[in-house]
């Protein structure tokens, strides 16, 4: 069971100072000033700790600032979190986590990163080398090529003639391992390969195979033997079948004949329409499988959707609601001021006598000046008012607008999701299929087990033999006999002898019958001087003292 523990060792260029903060933050900024989608850049630091050692957080930190300089992400928010984790054996690996903002906010779009890889791997390579530090053979370029010469790694390309032919590239080697290795004349192999659905053609190279679905393969690249070269292949075939005897690649499949032939050998309508019913229901039962599913997320949009839209009636319907409350209070302040004014309105000779000296006029004037500056107010309170509820409905629109693309994201996921599966379940009925077609043409190998683990029968056969490994050590180490009774019963019944002891006691037993040696020894050992014939050379056993 394995435990970690997590350390946010650095939040840069946010305002929220949490890793969940950081992250919907930088979101929120590559949605609202860019349309860019891989907004962030991530690395992992991971040192092999047996070859290098520790690092401190010093060298964590400087190596990257390094990378940080040299992919043009300085002065970016950043995000380091330092990650304890215990392996199987319970040890703890240290390692870091360092994620990127690629949104310059400034001039609104995202930083250009070509060739990130080149780059980080020339950071790595200058900081070994100033640190002293020991890379990995993946670092040097020459190892890998030398190891890429000596072992042979399947290629995308392989894997998907695979998936698609319903026959492994161990299979079809050794297919044509074994017709070259029983090859008696080239036209006996061209034979046998055509036998196995196999066509010789020329191509990009001088002879390539073609099988009944159109890949190619190069002859001497398929060929299961490293002691087989390109010269050989060539040397072998040129004479009945030169390179300029051969059809290319694409006419030979291409060709009306060949494509005639192979409908008509490999396809019957009435299987076909059998395997295209039982398709058409796996693909139905797919579909039932990911309605449910797409369900729910549609279900959650519409309710997305009409919540959004009450919110905004809501919002609407309390903005016009301010608005007339506003206006109503004005309205209801300046009636009472007029009421108020009517009711102390001078009347008989206080009239007159106001209009004589003057006094009227200023009262107007006054009353006039205050209807002024009480309307200014009201339209200084609108006009804030208006600004106040438009800041309101721009946040309103900026988070439905953000929920909405949040939505879409999930649909765009489960559609991706949902593509992937129908994908794999039409690579799945190719396969199958190419795979009947080969039972039915009965062209499909038949050891292919064996070919794919040779060395398994061996392995299962030494495995049934029972091994004594205390009598075994003790019959190596020279033990005598106490050594095996003071053993106990560790082992019932003593391991068989190796067939090489078996055979030296036999001749030992041999030369001891033959009269002159008998003699040859007994007088050797009665008189203490060397016989005639030549002592035989003693095995060194014992290599500490050196007899």
């Amino acid at each position: 069971m394995t435990t970690s523990k997590k350390e946010v060792m650095e939040v840069r260029g946010t305002v929220a100072r949490d890793v969940i903060g950081w992250m919907r933050e930088i979101e929120a900024q590559a949605f609202a000033l860019t349309k860019c989608t891989n907004y962030l850049y991530s690395e992992s630091i991971n040192p092999d700790e047996r070859g290098q050692g520790r690092w401190t957080r010093e060298m964590y930190f400087d190596y990257i600032e390094r990378c940080e300089k040299r992919l043009g992400l300085s002065g970016q928010p950043r995000l380091v979190v330092r990650h304890v984790k215990k392996d199987e054996a319970g040890i703890p690996r240290e390692h870091y986590h360092c994620v990127w903002s690629r949104i310059d906010a400034e001039r609104r779009r995202a930083i250009h990163m070509p060739y990130d890889h080149d780059k980080l791997m020339m950071v790595t390579r200058e900081f070994a080398h100033e640190r002293g530090l020991r890379l990995p053979e993946g670092y040097d370029k020459q190892k890998v090529v030398e190891r890429k010469r000596r072992e042979y790694q399947m290629t995308w390309h392989d894997k998907w003639q695979q998936d698609r032919g319903g026959l492994p590239l161990e299979a079809r080697k050794a297919q044509v391992t074994a017709a070259w290795e029983r090859r008696d004349t080239p036209r006996s192999f061209v034979r046998s390969l055509e036998a196995m659905g196999y066509t010789l053609a020329t191509g990009r190279r001088d002879y390539v195979l073609v099988d009944m679905h159109g890949f190619q393969k190069s002859l001497p690249r398929i060929i299961d033997d490293k002691k087989v070269r390109i010269e050989q292949v060539r040397e072998f075939l040129r004479k009945d079948y030169p390179k300029d005897s051969c059809l290319a690649s694409k006419r030979r499949w291409r060709s009306p004949k060949v494509h005639r032939a192979a409908k008509e050998l490999f396809v019957k309508n009435e299987e076909r329409a059998a395997r295209e019913a039982k398709e058409k229901q796996r693909r139905d039962e797919l579909h039932r499988k990911q309605q449910p599913r797409r369900q729910a997320v549609e279900q959650e949009a519409k309710a997305l959707a009409e919540r959004q839209r009450q919110a905004r009636r809501e919002f609407s319907a309390r903005q016009w609601g301010e608005r007339a409350a506003l206006r109503q209070s004005h309205l209801q302040e300046s009636h009472r001021i007029r009421i108020e004014r009517a009711a102390n309105k001078p009347t008989g000779l206080a009239a007159f006598l106001g209009r004589i000296s003057g006094v009227a006029l200023i009262t107007k004037t006054i009353h006039r000046y205050r209807d002024g500056v009480r309307h200014r107010e009201f339209l200084a309170r609108k006009q804030e008012l208006a600004e106040r509820q438009k800041r309101e409905a721009q946040a309103l629109e900026r988070r439905q607008q953000l929920e909405t693309l949040t939505m879409q994201r999930h649909m765009k996921a489960l559609e991706l999701v949902e593509q992937r599966e129908r994908k794999s379940l039409e690579t799945k009925l190719v396969k199958e299929r190419r795979v009947e077609e080969r039972v039915r043409t009965e062209r499909a190998p038949l050891a292919q087990a064996k070919v794919s683990e040779p060395h398994k029968d061996a392995f299962n056969k030494a495995a049934e033999k029972p091994i004594d490994l205390t009598a075994e050590f003790e019959k190596a180490s020279g033990s005598g006999s106490a050594a095996g009774e003071s053993a106990g019963d560790a082992a019932e019944a003593p391991a068989p002898e190796s067939e090489i002891k078996v055979q030296r006691r036999k001749r030992t037993r041999d030369r001891s019958d033959e009269p002159e040696r008998s003699s040859r020894r007994a007088d050797r050992d009665n008189n203490g001087a060397p016989s005639e014939d030549p002592p035989r050379r003693r095995r060194d056993r014992d290599f500490d003292r050196g007899l």
